[in-house]
């Protein structure tokens, strides 16, 4: 039975695969990354090493999935696969950082009561915006992990080196998936990281927005297991 280590985002656990993991069969064994117990990226660091199997097939979403190919490039001996899920190896976009430096001072000074109205338009597509399945898991884990957690990931993943240049040295199989409609990750930079990964392939979809897990869980199960057959 195959181990799958998954990382989850930013203010997300293990719920983030919650509607995804029953669709993938049998034939895996479930893992979880407690990122969310990280404040520093070099603790983040930690976490994937210390909760990671020794030759891991990693499966990683958002903040995850960057920190996965940092993990990749740091330690390519214990990483046998990579599934990089709406994440740009390029860090974070311009607007997404001038977006957190104008909310974390405004989390630092007011309680927080779950991701705003404004926020879920932006991670989701807008056909899924008032499906309360969705939002539910992604009010709860908000609420659950909290402020500080909120701030402290916005604060360490704030500032990413760029990778895209080094994305050559990953030589193990890698599966990139992206949506069309995600506004925080530009489809172009998905399909740049395609041609920079010797052994990548990349599935691209419509209909999602940035919360690819919980939006299309059925659709990126068939590419994981699809993935996995191939390997």
């Amino acid at each position: 039975m195959t181990r799958l280590d998954f990382i989850p985002g930013t203010l997300c656990d293990e719920r983030m695969w919650s509607r995804l993991t029953p669709s993938l069969g049998d034939g895996f064994e479930f893992n979880h990354v407690p990122l969310h117990k990280a404040r520093t990226r070099a603790q983040m660091q930690q976490l994937i090493s210390a909760h990671s199997a020794p030759s891991a097939h990693l499966v990683a979403f958002s903040l995850g999935a960057y920190l996965a190919i940092e993990h990749a490039l740091a330690h390519p001996e214990r990483v046998q696969s990579l599934v990089l899920i709406a994440n740009s190896a390029r860090g974070l976009s311009d607007a997404e950082i001038q977006t957190r430096r104008r909310i974390i001072p405004m989390l630092e000074r007011n309680a927080y009561s779950g991701m705003t109205r404004q926020r879920l338009r932006e991670v989701l597509h807008p056909d899924h915006f008032e499906d309360q399945s969705i939002v539910d898991v992604i009010q709860q884990m908000a609420l659950d992990l909290g402020k500080d957690v909120l701030l402290a990931q916005f604060t360490a993943s704030m500032e990413r080196p760029d990778l895209m240049d080094r994305l050559s040295e990953i030589a193990c199989p890698v599966l990139i998936v992206g949506a069309e409609g995600d506004q925080l990750v530009d489809a172009a930079i998905l399909r740049d990281m395609h041609t920079r990964l010797p052994h990548a392939r990349l599935s691209m979809h419509e209909g999602s927005g940035h919360m690819i897990p919980l939006e299309i869980p059925q659709t990126l199960a068939a590419d994981i297991l699809a993935f996995h057959d191939a390997a």
